[in-house]
């Protein structure tokens, strides 16, 4: 029998030759968009600083970002589309007068950064016209320093050939499972570089790296077809998280799920004890916890993209609103190895923060940027930012973004088949699916990839055409059986779209098994 290396080395000679007719990204140059820089990064954003000085700034930073983005995707046993580009430039923002004002440019000279500070406090003035109120940062230390994501590899480095053998493996592996007709799998990954300056005297560097591999299989039996989808967490890790995953070997359960929903019972509607894998549970946490407790949301600065939040106003919900039972805490945190959300400071300098949204079931506080700090400080007690500024790249403006927001596991070392045990009707929803929230983040329907009906403790077997319904509030009250830390798992997405332009962040969310009693459930399929 062939070994997994061998299986590799035999598939390397299939990319190669189906998907490398020019010369591999691997020997070739990044594509670059543009120009490389005149100076240093640190001494570009320093003039871009001094040039807003002069140009009337009480505040500025400024953050000059390499972006370096690669993407490969298979299906069966070709290869769909391979990107590789590279983006680098200054983004400026300043304070005139107590208003923002931001500008952007590739050109890295001294005159080219120059002109952009000058731009964004020109910018700044106009803004002035229709500022309600002055803008107030909050106060933080100045810091000097570097950091970079722990990785055992750049993921970036991998050459070409290595990623496509990879995925074209795993591909074969699911087309050898009987029904199986379809395969596809991909990678995305980033390597992100930024030098963040400010007039507070900050001026730190910071490396990322983020790899995302995905993987779908499609059964087809007569007219009936069923795909699955693992869910394969995007980490803030290096290429030894893509190897950790075995995709080549582990596709071929991933495959046999695929056939087995083609016999799957179509769901009876009802009230069911539902038990949310953590492969389910952490987007209803991203979209119930997450989103309604961003400060902006709740003040009704962000609407245009996914709406406000139903947490409003926060004289009402901080330190009064149940969100859930006693032994619920959320945790959001900057800090969590491996996450998306991870850094040593945020995009105004601000150090890496821990705090509780949630703590013992009680609304605790929001997540918020320097600006935002000081309207909530007298109801928290909080006067500093909890470090939620991000942008997407060199060319936006800096906005209150989601740390990792994630659910602390229980006491007791339980796991999803110890809460099934306990359970007399239910279902068990495990990856993620469809889903669908309000504008207020207050009532919503999510599906999953696949669902295990429960009797008597017992699993029967499993179901199709399923979602589950419920209301934010009502929903986190009816939890009554959480999961310990053995059972702890992170999920997370690398596109979590915000703000007006739309902008993408990349946030992780972790979380044990837990059961929420008595959930209306729906048939989502033609069945009867």
């Amino acid at each position: 029998m062939s070994s997994r290396r061998d299986f590799l080395k035999s598939t390397s000679a299939i990319a190669i030759a189906a998907a490398v007719a020019r010369p591999s990204l691997a020997q070739r140059p990044p594509v670059l968009l543009t120009r490389e820089p005149s100076a240093p990064p640190a001494e570009l954003a320093m003039t871009a600083l001094q040039a807003a000085r002069d140009a009337g700034a009480s505040y500025a930073d400024a953050r000059v970002g390499r972006y370096r983005r690669q993407s490969v995707g298979t299906r069966e046993r070709q290869v769909t589309g391979v990107s590789d580009s590279e983006s680098y430039g200054i983004g400026v923002r300043v304070l005139v007068d107590g208003a923002w004002g931001f500008a952007a440019t590739s050109t890295l000279t001294p005159d080219g950064v120059s002109e952009a500070a000058r731009e964004a406090a020109r910018t700044a003035r106009a803004g002035k016209r229709v500022q309600r109120r002055p803008i107030e940062l909050a106060p933080v230390k100045a810091v000097q320093g570097t950091w970079r994501t722990p990785v055992k590899r750049d993921p970036v480095d991998v050459p070409i050939e290595e990623m496509v053998a990879l995925l074209f493996a795993a591909n074969e592996t699911a087309l050898k499972v009987p029904n199986i007709r379809f395969a596809s799998s991909g990678l995305s990954l980033l390597r992100e570089e930024k030098t963040l300056a400010t007039t507070d005297g900050t001026l730190v560097t910071q490396t990322f790296y983020r790899a995302a591999p995905s993987f779908s299989a499609t059964a087809i039996k007569g007219a009936e077809y069923q795909s699955y989808i693992p869910e394969l967490a995007p980490r803030g890790s290096g290429w030894e998280y893509i190897d950790s995953l075995d995709m080549p070997t582990n596709a071929e359960e991933w495959a046999n799920l695929a056939v087995e929903k083609l016999s799957a019972k179509s769901v009876e509607v009802g009230r069911y004890d539902l038990i949310l894998d953590p492969t389910n549970l952490w987007l209803t946490i991203h979209e119930s916890v997450g989103h309604p407790t961003e400060l902006d949301r709740a003040m009704g600065y962000e609407a245009n993209y996914a709406g406000t939040s139903f947490m409003a106003p926060p004289s009402e919900f901080i330190g009064k609103f149940r969100y859930g039972p006693d032994f619920m805490q959320i945790r959001a945190d900057r800090t969590q190895p491996d996450s998306l959300a991870r850094v040593a400071w945020d995009d105004e300098g601000v150090p890496a923060d821990e705090w509780m949204i949630v703590e013992n079931g009680i609304f605790k506080d929001y997540q918020t940027t320097r600006e935002q700090a000081s309207w909530i400080s007298d109801l928290t007690g909080v006067s500093r930012s909890h470090g939620c500024a991000f942008a997407q790249s060199w060319g936006d403006v800096p906005f209150q973004r989601m740390p990792n927001v994630s659910l602390m596991p229980g006491p007791d070392d339980i796991d999803i088949n110890d809460i099934a045990a306990a359970t007399d009707k239910g279902i068990i929803v495990k990856n993620r699916g469809s889903s669908s929230i309000d504008q207020q983040r207050y009532n919503f329907q999510f599906s999953g990839q696949v669902a295990y009906e429960v009797r008597k403790g017992r699993i029967v077997g499993m179901l199709k055409d399923f979602a589950y319904q419920s209301r934010t509030p009502e929903f986190w009250n009816s939890m009554d059986m959480i999961g310990g830390e053995k059972s702890y798992w992170l999920g997370g997405t690398a596109n979590d779209g915000k703000g007006e332009p739309g902008q993408s962040n990349a946030v992780s969310h972790g979380c044990p098994p837990a059961r929420f009693r008595n959930v209306n459930i729906v048939n989502t399929g033609t069945a009867v």
